[in-house]
């Protein structure tokens, strides 16, 4: 399949094949140390095969949290840097990332107690019996002890059956306390990655999505453009390897085999449920299902995110949120809300991914670190450096390690520092509603208040150029939804290197996790995206296939006229 006219950013790899550091791998890991690098005035390349955001990165819980189950495996290390890092983002990009409350319901006193030693010393699941008050009790004073930057968050809060059922009335009437804090929400996971790209572009780093690794040439790396199936030579100093749960193929297929990684596999599914909705009031779920996992229900977007699942996979599988992934979800669903009824008609999207956790032979899923590494080799005389692990909550920091390592090697000094740097559409972001109301006012030129505000909602700040873009143009909201206008998908093709349909619909873009997407308006989306990208009507037809395979296959959708259900 080929495009009409060359990718600019591909176009930009060939004319430079020579950088200081080449980065494999577009996930959020590979993006903030693209950033990183970069900021630094580092000469580096970074290259995805797929989607930029849109691995296992592309699978998550929408969440920034420091982790406090993390606390029973003893990763104390990494939860203090995850609440600091949560912290930081609440700050450095609040266009998508939002304080979250949080409510665990707790259903006994003393349980787990007298197991919890032996699970913190042999990483075993040794029983599974749930959480008690107590263990939740010290696991949450010592998660406060580590947001003590000034209160980004409130505390933690107890209370008995009385007072929790008062408060939230749809839980399960058998608990016998519920303790409350406070994490993070994020909102628009993909679009926040893309942002941390394009701060990488805008500081001079060179990127390409669709282009892969596939071999080794007389010290270079091969790649290949997966659009077109040419094939070119990449050479760096130092070639940093952040392909996530595929770090291990990713280095076989460079000639340099490892044996780092072991992922698991996590599912979701997204209900719309107004009932669970209301239930919710508001705050995330999270406590421990009978069987030891951690599990979640979760309001966002008018939607509830149900998950996840925590079990032994093959990152050369596909990862698909299965039969028995819902029926777990339900049953779970029901433990905590036993009045509200959840079907398979109300689930609107599913997705599932694999975790980039590093091999852990015999140690329960659910107790295998959390926490990164960075594992050093050579590929063609050059430093190789491989990433194991990684959690979204702590993308920057790992960045800054990654990068640490790169210049040491380089034997460059730091020239910039990320920690309080606001990251694309969180610069000047308004927080509160007079400081918004300022920003919308003053960006009205050309089109209306209302129409900056959801622009605003969006982009963050990045708003003002999705504005200059739309404003004195002709612009017509979609026929098959009013979220979107002709102008805007336009200038978001044409700016956000969108290569294929499905790129627009499930990364730039929620429409197919919220369940909005029909089968009219995936035509009507390959029209105005082949339209800006210059597809022939056989692309055009061949996108349209190949997204609506897409979303069956790996998302659970079937098209009717409207709107697109999930069924089984």
């Amino acid at each position: 399949m080929t495009t009409s006219t060359p990718r600019t950013d591909v176009v930009s790899l060939t004319e430079h094949p020579h950088s200081q550091v080449l980065v494999i791998g577009g996930g959020i890991n590979g993006a903030a140390t693209f950033r990183e690098l970069a900021l630094q005035g580092v000469d580096v390349t970074l290259i995805e095969r797929s989607d930029y955001i849109s691995g296992a990165s592309a699978a998550s819980s929408h969440m920034i949290h420091g982790g406090i189950r993390y606390l029973e495996n003893g990763e104390f290390r990494l939860v203090r840097e995850a609440v600091q890092e949560r912290n930081r983002l609440l700050k450095t990009a609040p266009h998508y990332v939002k304080p979250l409350q949080t409510t665990i319901p707790i259903f006994s006193t003393f349980s787990g107690v007298a197991a919890a030693p032996l699970r913190f010393l042999t990483h075993k699941q040794s029983s599974t019996t749930e959480r008690g008050a107590l263990l939740i009790k010290v696991g949450l004073i010592l998660y406060d002890s580590f947001s003590r930057d000034g209160g980004s968050v409130p505390r933690h809060q107890f209370h008995g059956r009385r007072k929790s059922l008062a408060d939230q009335p749809a839980l399960n009437p058998d608990l016998k306390y519920t303790a409350t804090y406070y994490d993070a929400a994020m909102v628009n996971p993909e679009r926040l990655g893309l942002d941390v790209l394009l701060d990488g572009v805008a500081a001079g780093g060179r990127s390409a999505n669709y282009v892969e690794a596939v071999g080794s040439v007389d010290g270079g790396v091969l790649v290949r453009d997966r659009v077109t199936g040419d094939e070119f030579v990449l050479t760096a100093d130092v070639i940093v390897n952040t392909s996530g749960p595929w770090t291990d193929l990713t280095n076989d297929a460079l000639g340099a085999p490892t044996t780092f990684m072991g992922g698991t596999k996590g599912s979701h599914i997204v209900v719309d449920n107004p009932e669970l909705f209301a239930a919710t009031k508001g705050r995330e779920l999270f406590f421990e299902n009978d069987d030891g996992r951690i599990v979640l229900i979760y309001p966002i977007k008018g939607r509830v995110l149900v998950g996840t699942t925590d079990m032994d996979a093959d990152p050369r599988d596909p990862m698909i949120e299965t039969d028995d992934d819902t029926e777990y979800f339900f049953k779970l669903v029901s433990h905590v809300f036993p009045d509200v009824a959840v079907d398979r008609s109300q689930i609107v999207f599913t997705y599932a991914g694999i975790r980039p956790l590093p091999r852990h032979d015999d140690e329960a899923p659910g107790f295998v670190s959390r926490d990164y590494r960075i594992e050093k080799g050579s590929f063609g005389g050059s430093p190789l450096l491989s990433l194991v692990g990684g959690k979204w909550t702590t993308f920057r920091a790992l960045g800054e390690h990654m990068t640490n390592e790169v210049l040491a090697i380089l034997k460059r000094e730091r020239t910039a520092s990320t920690t309080t740097l606001s990251i694309g559409g969180g610069a000047g972001f308004p927080t509160t509603e007079p400081t918004r109301n300022a920003w919308i006012h003053a960006n009205a030129v050309g089109v209306t208040r209302s129409r900056v505000a959801e622009l605003l909602t969006r982009y963050g700040t990045r708003a003002t150029k999705f504005i200059s873009a739309i404003a004195g143009v002709e612009d017509a909201a979609l026929r098959t939804t009013p979220l979107y206008t002709t102008a805007e998908l336009d200038h978001l093709v044409r700016t956000e290197s969108v290569v294929h349909l499905d790129d627009v619909l499930l990364r730039r873009t929620d429409l197919a996790f919220t369940g909005a997407v029909t089968g009219p308006m995936i035509e009507e989306l390959a029209d105005v995206v082949g339209a800006s990208l210059g597809w022939s009507s056989e692309r055009r037809a061949a996108e349209v296939t190949t997204t609506r395979e897409t979303l069956t296959t790996l998302h659970g959708q079937v098209f009717v006229d409207e709107p697109s259900v999930v069924t089984r």
